[in-house]
């Protein structure tokens, strides 16, 4: 039993449990890091990887120095004294065979095998100067103690061990400890863990985990040369890393051999992290030899990112994230081989339970309001987003039934058909993407607008929404998995109701297709940023520039400028920067500019030239690249229309500029010659909009180069394969040259339903 354990240990243990979620480490006061002799030792087994243990100690160090008590169990000093031993053997057999050989060519150099305890006597105290002299780098103290199994065994020794590790964690040094390899007896086999009341230390896994309930500790971090538990041998084909480990799915590990150095394995790592788990310390098991990761490995595990395998008894009632991820792409694969009229009747019920469930769907978000204002950190903007209302759900049920109409013929469109060869036709047909992430902030109408577009799109999806919408989030999921139950589909869309944060559902870079973030700049920046595997459709940031020529009409210019930047400041399309035309300053035009500006209470910054101009102008801008997103705007002043694009194409963000102008040659000139996703002509910026564009929704919109541009709606949604229908008897015939002979016959596209072919 537990308290058994507790008895052969010690004194029992202070804390009550170990953690239930990654996100706890952060708590962590005391830790252990084991570093395996993988992780300390060369790839040649002699000597140690330096650069590994620097990274390491500078980890170590910097949460010591924050506050924790860390301990080390280290392994390395059989590899250190192998180096050494070895460099005195050759050392000793070349001056022996020169004094005797009578020659100085050297003969016979091999060298005998050394024995483990002789290197480990030799290595251990060149390994804890090494030590020590890293960590004075740092200023910061340790201090080695060399343990073996019988000081576990004898209680006065246990007593004097626990004594002088507290004392050394008291006055802020780090102890660094090590099984006494120069005296151990051999290891006997299959004797490192004998049951869970018994643990004797074999080899620094079991030391470790010894240690670590000996002391109390609140972490445990193994590190090997592997990224954590894996259900199969790393390198097999269906292995696959398992993020969190529970004591009842020992069943379902198949384990492979040990590492490349060492005497321990995977299984006595696991073993010996289920009894550290069992004593009430929390174990994480990760990598600490891969060098895009080691200079931080230790850091993020303890700030609760997803790294390695993390122990827990505390397994959760639902599914994974890993798990919900495979059950959307399962059920999306099904979603997406539906006659459309299928996906169209899903969309349409969906549009029914909007209304016919809105005071389940109100009274849920009723909820997350009176939450979000009590706790009042939500802008004013933002409450607006949050909140639901009948309009606003009518509004929803309108646009999701425009998508129902426009998904009868978006899968399995034939875009292009060519017969290549006779009797060997060749199509390119739409289809899906696959798996969707799409992250939201506190804006729970995005849900059922997003998760309409992927059904219609036949993608799978995996949504992650803001916790302060989480009440309504949960009954707009709960109400399309109810439509999509009507096709059996209802696992395609998936909530991520657990934990997890961004950046670890970004590292699923084999499961998931395409990252779409909704919400604000930095949510976007810092996706772009973690998403490294993964392409990510949307934007970082808004800068809309509104451009006023020299023949601008005063009636547009005050309707559109206003539009632009006071209908919804907060709004990614809203105006940011103002450009001046030259010749339009000190003009009664520039001074209704300016008196609207002001009624509206809009806060103007003067960009440089402007400032130039004016005798006491306005604050100047810090930044020409500033998304404002409130009711201030810069204005700059420029020469020309030419000059306005150079601008735009300096400062702005690629996503939605404007010119005001009566000249038609100008504005196309200005049409054609600005990159950006959206380029308007006497219209507000406001109208780069998925609903205003007739897209039904978007998903977001995208100032990427490729794929999908501006609002992104169903079409972007849609990717294409090529299709080639053959007889049997066509083979490739390529002539001498390297060219493939073919018929290259264009034939009318057309628009088949799917499972159907067009009679051409």
């Amino acid at each position: 039993s537990i308290m058994q354990l507790l008895q052969i240990c010690g004194q029992g243990r202070a804390h009550s449990s170990s953690f239930a979620h990654r996100s706890e480490l952060r708590q962590a006061k005391r830790i252990v890091v084991k570093l395996g002799s993988a992780v300390v030792t060369r790839g040649d087994e002699c000597g140690l990887a330096l650069g590994r243990l620097a990274s390491i100690v500078e980890q170590v160090a910097m949460l010591q120095n924050q506050g924790r008590e860390m301990m080390i169990v280290t392994s390395g000093a059989v590899a250190f004294g192998k180096q050494r031993l070895r460099h005195e053997i050759l050392l000793s057999q070349s001056v022996r065979q020169a004094l005797h050989s009578g020659h100085s060519q050297l003969n016979d150099m091999s060298l005998p095998v050394l024995e483990a305890r002789a290197c480990a006597a030799a290595g251990q105290s060149g390994l804890m100067a090494l030590y020590e002299a890293m960590f004075t780098q740092y200023s910061t103290c340790t201090a080695q103690v060399l343990v073996t199994n019988l000081d576990f065994h004898d209680d006065q020794k246990r007593q004097n061990l626990n004594s002088t590790l507290r004392e050394l964690l008291r006055m802020n040094i780090v102890p660094i400890i090590n099984t006494n390899d120069a005296v151990v007896p051999p290891p006997e086999p299959n004797s490192d863990l004998q049951g869970v009341n018994v643990i004797s230390i074999k080899d620094n896994d079991s030391l470790a985990a010894r240690l670590a309930v000996e002391m109390k500790a609140d972490l445990l971090i193994a590190l090997s040369d592997v990224e954590g538990l894996y259900n199969s041998p790393p390198g097999t084909d269906d292995a696959k890393l398992i993020d969190i480990f529970y004591p009842g799915d020992q069943q379902s590990i198949t384990y492979g051999t040990k590492s490349r150095v060492g005497i321990g394995g995977m299984e006595a790592k696991v073993k010996a992290a289920l009894w550290a788990l069992q004593g009430g310390t929390s174990v994480v098991i990760a990598n600490g030899t891969n060098p895009k990761v080691t200079g931080h490995v230790i850091t993020d595990i303890v700030e609760g990112k997803k790294v390695g395998t993390f122990f827990s008894e505390f397994k959760p009632a639902g599914p994974s994230v890993e798990e919900q991820t495979e059950m959307a792409r399962s059920s999306g694969r099904t979603l997406a081989s539906l006659h459309p009229v299928q996906r169209s009747e899903i969309i349409c019920h969906l549009a029914d339970l909007l209304t016919e469930r809105k005071e389940e769907i109100l009274a849920a978000n009723k909820m997350d309001m009176d939450l979000a204002v009590s706790a009042g950190h939500l802008p004013p903007a933002m409450l607006k987003r949050l909140s639901l209302s009948p309009a606003k759900l009518n509004s929803l049920a309108v646009g999701l039934r425009q998508i129902a109409m426009a998904a009868q013929d978006s899968v399995g469109r034939v875009l292009r058909r060519t017969r290549v060869a006779h009797n060997l036709e060749l199509e390119q047909i739409t289809v899906p993407i696959g798996l969707l992430l799409v992250i939201f902030e506190a804006r729970p109408d995005c849900l059922p607008q997003v998760s309409t577009l992927a059904i219609a799109s036949g993608n799978a999806l995996l949504l992650k929404g803001g916790k302060e919408a989480a009440n309504t989030n949960r009954v707009l999921h709960q109400l399309t998995q109810e439509a999509l139950s009507m096709h059996g589909v209802k696992e395609a869309v998936q909530m991520v109701s657990t934990r997890e944060e961004v950046e670890d559902l970004c590292r699923l870079d084999k499961m998931i297709d395409l990252i779409v973030p909704r919400g604000s700049s930095q949510l976007v920046r810092d996706i772009q940023r973690a998403a490294k595997g993964i392409p990510v459709l949307g934007h970082s940031e808004g800068i809309c520039h509104v451009y006023v020529d020299s023949e601008a009409s005063i009636d547009k210019v005050i309707k559109i400028v206003r539009d632009s930047k006071c209908d919804y400041p907060a709004a990614c399309n809203a105006m940011e920067t103002l450009l001046i035309h030259r010749d339009i300053l000190r003009t009664p035009m520039f001074d209704q500019i300016i008196d609207m500006l002001r009624t509206e209470r809009v806060k103007i910054h003067a960009g440089p030239r402007f400032a130039s101009y004016l005798t006491f102008s306005p604050s100047e801008a810090k930044s020409m690249r500033t998304e404002y997103g409130e009711l201030e705007c810069c204005m700059e002043v420029v020469d020309s229309m030419q000059e306005a694009i150079e601008h735009i194409h300096k400062y702005g963000s690629s996503h939605t500029d404007v010119i005001i102008t009566e000249n038609e040659d100008t504005a196309e000139k200005f049409l054609q010659q600005l990159d950006s996703a959206c380029v308007f002509w006497n219209a507000s910026s406001r109208f780069a909009d998925g609903y205003r564009f007739g897209l039904g929704a978007e998903v977001g919109i995208s100032t990427a180069r490729i794929h999908a541009r501006g609002p992104v709606g169903l079409e972007g949604l849609l990717t294409t394969k090529w299709v080639l229908r053959g007889d049997g008897h066509t083979v490739a015939d390529f002539s001498e040259h390297g060219t493939m002979k073919y018929l290259h016959e264009n034939l009318p596209a057309g628009q088949p339903l799917a499972g159907q072919r067009d009679s051409n």
